[in-house]
């Protein structure tokens, strides 16, 4: 699913009274609500469906896969999910 089906997803789900840009601006609303928590909190936890958690990844030496040669890759950060229990269940 891409986000053009998840809104219309959204949009069914909310009824007819729901306009497609009505929906567009909830899950636009709801995405920019989780990075903005990941941004202050550094975790994002929804109960029933998971956890949104910013992890660290150490620098490490990898290969240039052309030449060969060594090349640092600097520390970084990533965001990760961590399903929730009714979320493993459905699936």
């Amino acid at each position: 699913m891409n986000k053009a089906e998840l809104i219309d997803a959204v949009q069914k789900e909310l009824g007819a009274d729901c306009s497609k840009a009505h929906a567009e601006r909830a899950v636009n609303s709801v995405l920019n609500s989780i990075g903005a928590g990941l941004e202050r909190d550094s975790n994002v936890n929804l109960v029933g469906f998971g956890s949104f958690i910013v992890r660290e990844r150490k620098a490490r030496t990898g290969l240039n896969p052309q030449t060969k040669k060594p090349i640092e890759i600097p520390a970084s950060k990533t965001v990760g999910f961590r399903p929730g229990a009714k979320l493993k269940d459905s699936l």
